[in-house]
């Protein structure tokens, strides 16, 4: 015979993989199919980033 401690727990787990499986699920949208954009841009299609440092030394 199991001690109940084990039994609510073993009860706990089931019960949270079953709401694990019944959340609803987020879904990514599907590209078109005629749509030609490529996934990724290039790197001349990346606009220019970089670092400016301002100096307010007096």
């Amino acid at each position: 015979m199991l001690d109940a401690f084990i039994i609510e727990e073993l009860k706990r787990r089931e019960r949270e993989r079953i709401e694990e499986l019944e959340r609803p699920q987020p879904h990514a949208p599907e590209p078109a199919e005629n749509d030609d954009r490529p996934l990724r841009q290039s790197d001349d299609d990346k606009p220019q980033r970089g670092v400016v440092i301002i100096d307010y030394a007096v």
